[in-house]
Order: C-alpha cells, then structure tokens, then sequence
C-alpha cells in the first residue's frame, strides 16, 4: 500500500511561493491544491465524475458531521468513506473541532475532551481526542486531523492561551494513539491572532514531527490584513519539508496571497455556497447573476472559460434559472466556481514553475476586484452565526 509523503519540487526565487507534491493511497496531488468542502460526503449539488471533470484531485469530508449523520458504525458497514460515496480519489478529514466548539450553548470542554448536545436532536455525546482519531481511522480518509480547540477571534488573550495548550495536549494524545499508518495526521497551530502564542504553537508542534501542519483559526472575522501576518509569522516557523494547509480560506485574492507566503493547501466552502446564492468568480471578480443586467446576455457569464457551464449556457439562462428557483441553477454555478479555482491554482503552479509567479500575482491583484472589506467582514458574520444557530 503506498503511504503518504510531501516531496518539495520547486520555490519561487522572488517569494516563498513553492510548488510540491503529496502522494497519497489515493493518488498524487500538486501543491498548491485547494480542497473542496464536502463535509457531509458530498459537495454539495455535484457528483463525483463532475469533480473529477474540474481536475479535482481531493476533497474534505467532516467528522463531527458524520459521526451524527449517518454514523460511523454505518460508513464503517458500507465499506469506507471511500466506498460510501464513490469516490476514488484523496480524502482529508476535517475532525471537527470547529464545528463542536461553534455550538457554544451546547457543549462543555475539558482537559479530557468535549461533552456537547447534537444540533439535531439534542442527544449528548462525549469526544475526546482518541476517539476522534478512532473515528477517523474508520472512515479511512488519506489525511486526518488532530482535535483542535479553536477561539473565537475576539477572545481574551488568556482564553486563547488555555486553548493554545490544551490543542497541544490533545495532538499528544493523538498522535500517540494513531494505530494506521497509511493515513498521514495533520497538527493545527492555534494561537488567535497573537504573534507570540503562535510562534510558541508552531515551535511546540513541530518538535512533535507530524506528517503536515495546518493553520487553523483564521479568516474568522479579523481583518485580511492581520490574517496574513499571522500566516507569514506562521510559515517562517514550520518545517520546509511538510505542507502546510491553511484552514477555511477560499477567495481567489487570499489563496494568491497565501501561496505567496508559502501555503500548499487550502479549503473552503465559499466557491460552492456563494455559487449557490448566485455569485460566480471572473478574473475581475466576484459579480452575482441575479443582476438585470445578464438577463439578455447571449455570452456565458466568462466568456472564454472552458468549464461545462459556460460552454454549453448563456448568462440569459444562468438568470432565468435562479429567478426560477430551479436547482439546475446551482450546480452550474458551482461547477463554474469550482473550474475557476481549480484552473486558477494550476495557473498559479505553472507560474511558479516557470519563475513568473511574482508578475503573475500583481496581474490578478490589479485585474480581481475583490469584496470590499467591511461588507466581506459583515457577510463572514452572519456566515458564522447561521453555522452556530444551524448545525
């Protein structure tokens, strides 16, 4: 059985923009590669042969989320996640950290682990971090992740510190009772948005030696600004030879920054949920279909995309479907959305392969005209807050 490894293939002169390779169970997969979210054993509208027409290499699935639904014992019977939702390609798991600690009214946590009551049906369940490895090792993922406790951006700097450490007992603890050795176990570097707390998270970390590191508890709300200067403070930390995987950053603009800074991997749900409410990227932007303007267009909505969806629909049609309501209507977006940044990061290799990256990111940065900061700060939140009062 092959196992996992990060081979590092090349660094852009210019910047620390680097181009890699993860070599999972489930095939090789370039860097730098973003993740679509497919928490519940699906991106959501899409199938997997779609994926896999958009270059789609790996997705993430969550394991808070299926632990409820379907269960694990029920995926375990199935024969793997895998298996359960026919797709043959890499997997990562998320452990859900995230997810329990947002449901703030509904959980307790302690040294030992999290007692929380299900958004479902209100049934109490009790994780920890063997447990969550147990779990994950069940459903087979390729690569999986540590339990985490993740603070709120805006939390007292002695909150954010007790998280901090309790995040490093618990990747300990899981690291220790991980049994399978052809899944490759991630730790996350906590901290908040103190440059201190995430030097010592990142020194205490990699002198455990895991497999990959990401970077969790940003794009919560703060602003971009301080979010790359933690990436940047981060990345000068973790080891040159292990990918490092940026938690929940999905905007084109970011995602070019980030890579510019030295990140190999990415996820996010913002392509498919914004494709959904109608929002579909160009390489000026974002533009939201429901416009009047594209009722009467015969073009797709980027003209000269080779997606499934502009080449065989006009932006007219694309607007008709949404004003209809007809379900049609999302998974064209989000198969253009997804193409968009899957086309992107091959672009984004490319030019650092060829040692072009630095003129290639100032071109989209003048040409991509990204949401304004206080109406993206405004829609993160009430993001955050539907994903707290909804899960």
């Amino acid at each position: 059985m092959i196992s996992n490894s990060f081979s590092l293939i090349q660094t852009c002169p210019a910047s620390k923009a680097r181009v890699g390779e993860l070599i999972t169970p489930h095939g090789r997969i370039p860097t730098p590669v973003f993740l679509p979210v497919g928490s519940q054993a699906t991106v959501k509208t899409l199938v997997p042969e779609e994926l896999k027409d958009i270059s789609i290499d790996i997705v993430l699935a969550n394991t808070y989320h299926l632990y409820l639904r379907p269960g694990i014992s029920v995926i375990e019977k199935m024969g793997g996640l895998h298996k359960f939702m026919a797709w043959d390609r890499a997997i990562l798991t998320d452990s859900g950290g995230y997810q329990v600690f947002s449901l703030s009214s509904l959980r307790q946590i302690s040294d030992e682990g999290i007692i929380f009551r299900s958004h479902i049906d209100g049934s109490q369940h009790h994780i920890t971090p063997e447990s969550i490895i147990h779990f994950q090792e069940t459903l087979g993922a390729d690569i999986i992740m540590v339990l985490d406790e993740c603070p709120a951006n805006d939390d007292r700097l002695e909150k954010v510190k007790r998280a901090m450490n309790r995040t490093h007992q618990w990747a300990e603890r899981c690291q220790k009772c991980q049994k399978r050795s052809d899944q490759a176990l991630y730790a996350i570097v906590q901290g908040g948005i103190s440059p201190e707390l995430r030097r010592q998270s990142s020194e205490y970390l990699t002198r455990l030696d895991f497999p990959g590191y990401a970077i969790g508890g940003l794009s919560l709300g703060e602003p971009k600004r301080v979010t790359l200067a933690m990436v940047e403070e981060i990345v000068a930390l973790l080891p040159e030879n292990k990918p490092r995987y940026l938690m929940g950053v999905g905007s084109p603009e970011d995602i070019i920054e980030a890579v510019a800074r030295g990140v190999d991997m990415f996820d996010s749900a913002l392509p498919t949920r914004v494709a959904r409410n109608g929002a579909f990227f160009s390489w000026q932007g974002r533009h939201n279909i429901l416009n009047a303007a594209y009722s009467q267009i015969e073009e797709p909505i980027v003209p000269g995309c080779d997606c499934y969806t502009c080449r065989t629909f006009s932006a007219s049609y694309l607007h008709h479907l949404f004003n209809c309501d007809e379900l049609l209507a999302y998974r064209l977006a989000t198969i253009h959305n997804l193409s968009f940044i899957s086309n992107l990061m091959h672009k984004i290799r490319s030019a650092i392969q060829d040692g072009t990256f630095s003129s290639f990111r100032d071109n989209f940065l003048t040409s991509y005209k990204p949401t304004d900061e206080q109406v993206r700060l405004s829609q993160k939140q009430k993001w955050l807050e539907s994903r707290t009062s909804n899960q």
